[in-house]
């Protein structure tokens, strides 16, 4: 798909707050996937050697799709989430597929 874009978002955590921020990372993903078809894949990482550390890895048709996305009354619990956990979006990165 020629306008189809990658967000790649990183944040820190803390050990008090790393299990709930996982939840809510998982919720929405899971309503992402299922419930917006311009959402084509939505991963959540946590590299091994950082065990502060979250990455969310999402797919989306383009960007009108990810806008939408922002809109879903899942990612306004994972935006409360962030909020209320105090978590620090270290970055988020936009990237559009090209062609080979």
């Amino acid at each position: 798909m020629a306008g189809e874009l990658t967000v790649i978002a990183e944040f820190e955590t803390t050990p008090a707050t790393y299990e709930k921020f996982l939840e809510a990372c998982a919720y929405d993903s899971e309503r992402s996937v299922a419930d917006e078809s311009g959402c084509h894949s939505f991963t959540v990482l946590s590299p091994e050697t950082e065990a502060d550390t979250v990455i969310l890895v999402e797919v989306y048709t383009d960007r009108a799709a990810f806008e939408e996305h922002l809109k879903t009354p899942h990612f306004g619990v994972f935006a409360k989430a962030v909020k209320d956990l105090e978590i620090k979006e270290r970055s988020v990165r936009f990237l559009k597929k090209r062609a080979p």
